[in-house]
């Protein structure tokens, strides 16, 4: 990068408001502007797209409020004076599955997770679409790793007890003239870059496999999936438990210690911990750890994706995964996301892409669900707000470069970064963690033995599924357990006897909504309308407490009783 030039064309867009130096391996861009909009055309101009040289952004913006870090009330002892070999920072599919790779050695693990459960964030707030890699450029760590994941997907979830199906993407265009430039670009991607069940479609085939699509021809990518993805992150730290590692909520990292170039220790609300190796995977949280690590060589600007939920018998309408393409000039992200048919059949639809500054607002707002139906009516035209169930808004947390970051740091030694993680950072996943493991691995043996940990289990007995057993199977469960036959959730058809295996988990979060995420009851038509006072009474009996104190999600999320009228 030219920072000469970088700072002239800051000169002329912004009058000298924002200038740019070079830092050693970093962009530093400072000065005041007035919009969160400004402040991201700013750093997008000084950012080149997959570069090592990554942009800092500490440029004053009078948009932008106070946004302190949302923090537990808890506070004890619990972890106070322990030295874990291995600290990892967050609970998202990025922590979960390292910790579950990490199990199979003789290490301490501890995983931290300030919310009051796995998966809270951009884990559990995305479509959970198993990518092909058909639209990433060569270059870019995304493209490294996104075909391994994809392929490596389906030993995952087989190995964790997780639905993962193959239901196929399609690329969708209305111009048949773009058909010849269309029909090129597979031909690179399938020579050049390996995507290689890449294939042009006619609308006719088209309209064949999914009747509800109508255009002039598609590409087809068999090998684009679906996965629930707070269903595979939960398996992961399950997995990782049952192995040995351990998983701490509602616990927060505060501030650490530095001494000779390493983290010395880290802070939290619920002691002081001295950990061999962090590792960093803190999600919109990243830049702050790599900050608090003395180690901020990266910015994070969140960006919000709103998704919508149709109810089942939408997932009728459409099979598989479908969009439509506009050729436009390249943007460094895309808007109006997709339609998905689900693992469970719902079908979703979204999300778009909208920048923000607030990294834990998860807000819908009512412009984000137009602009994406409004986009994908044209996709299929089928799509009804009237079928809408439920929706819901996650925070990426892209760098400026708009690529992952895997390594060691740059300033402290003991700190691993996995940051800018987002799309399509759950299909990549299961083999980031591989190699992050073998980062830790390597660094940790420098200063001591490293062994396998012989009793290693890749296998998480999955839970039973009722509602996707035959007659037989289900009579025989419950000839065994009676509770299996009592039916909690109508909608989702999900019994007592599931309900209490949740509570019985290797990571028990016995709340409404962690019930929710585990078995599904309230993720129907009602939304919990009917049978969300059952699992209150439930997981009173299971606590030994009144239903009172139950709690939705969190020790704040307090559920009100009594008289409405």
């Amino acid at each position: 990068m030219n920072i000469t030039k970088l700072n002239r064309r800051l000169e002329k867009h912004f009058g000298g408001a924002v200038s740019a130096r070079l830092d050693e391996d970093r962009i530093l861009l400072s000065g005041h502007l007035a919009t969160w909009a400004e402040v991201i055309e700013a750093c997008s101009m000084a950012a080149t797209k997959y570069s090592r040289i990554h942009v800092v952004n500490d440029i004053r913006c009078d948009e932008v409020g106070e946004q302190p870090m949302r923090c537990p009330s808890l506070r004890d002892s619990a972890l106070e004076g322990q030295h874990p070999d291995v600290l990892i920072i967050g609970g998202g599919i990025s922590g979960a599955s390292i910790a579950r790779e990490l199990s199979k050695w003789n290490l301490d693990i501890l995983l931290v997770e300030k919310e009051a459960d796995l998966a809270l964030q951009a884990s559990g707030r995305n479509d959970g679409e198993v990518h092909p890699g058909i639209d990433l450029s060569t270059g870019s760590l995304k493209h490294h790793y996104i075909r391994r994941g994809n392929e490596h997907m389906e030993t995952v979830c087989r190995e964790l007890g997780v639905p993962f199906h193959r239901v196929g993407q399609y690329v969708c265009f209305e111009k048949a003239s773009l058909k010849p430039m269309i029909a090129m670009y597979c031909r690179i991607r399938k020579n050049r870059d390996g995507i290689s069940d890449t294939e042009l479609i006619s609308g006719e085939e088209l309209a064949r496999r999914e009747p509800n699509l109508h255009f002039a021809f598609a590409i087809s990518n068999p090998s684009s999936g679906c996965v629930c993805p707070y269903g595979l992150t939960i398996a992961y730290a399950e997995n990782a438990v049952q192995n040995g590692a351990r998983v701490s909520l509602n616990t927060a990292v505060l501030g650490m210690e530095l001494k000779d170039g390493n983290i010395y220790s880290v802070t939290t609300n619920r002691g002081t911990l001295y950990p061999a190796l962090v590792i960093n995977a803190a999600g919109v949280f990243a830049e702050d750890i790599a900050a608090m690590a003395g180690d901020r060589f990266f910015s994070i600007h969140p960006r919000r994706g709103t998704n919508s939920i149709l109810d089942k018998k939408a997932g009728a309408y459409m099979h598989a995964i479908a969009s439509i393409k506009e050729v436009t000039r390249n943007t460094m992200h895309s808007k109006g996301g997709g339609i998905l048919h689900t693992v469970d059949d719902n079908l979703l639809v979204g999300p778009d892409a909208v920048e923000t500054w607030e990294k834990e607002n998860t807000e819908t707002h009512r412009e984000s669900i137009d602009t994406v139906f409004r986009k994908q009516t044209r996709t299929m035209q089928k799509l009804s707000r009237g079928d809408i169930i439920t929706y819901f808004t996650g925070v990426r947390a892209p760098t400026f470069e708009e690529d992952f970051i895997i390594e060691m740091g740059r300033k402290t030694g003991n700190i691993l970064h996995c940051a800018g993680i987002q799309s399509p950072g759950l299909t990549t996943a299961p083999v980031v963690a591989l190699d992050i493991e073998k980062m830790a691995v390597e660094y940790l043996s420098r200063s001591r033995q490293v062994t396998p940990n012989e009793q290693y289990d890749p296998i998480r007995p999955a839970p039973p599924v009722l509602r996707e057993m035959s007659d037989e199977e289900r009579a025989a469960f419950i000839r065994q357990n009676p509770d299996y036959g009592v039916i909690v959730c109508r909608c989702e058809e999900i019994s007592r006897g599931e309900i209490l295996d949740a509570l019985r988990s290797p990571i028990c979060v016995p709340t409404v909504d962690g019930v929710k995420k585990r078995v599904r009851p309230g993720m129907g038509r009602c939304q919990g309308g009917f049978c969300s006072p059952l699992v209150t009474q439930m997981i009173a009996e299971f606590l030994g407490v009144p239903p009172e104190e139950v709690r939705k999600s969190s020790e704040e999320a307090v559920i009100t009783y009594g008289k409405t009228k």
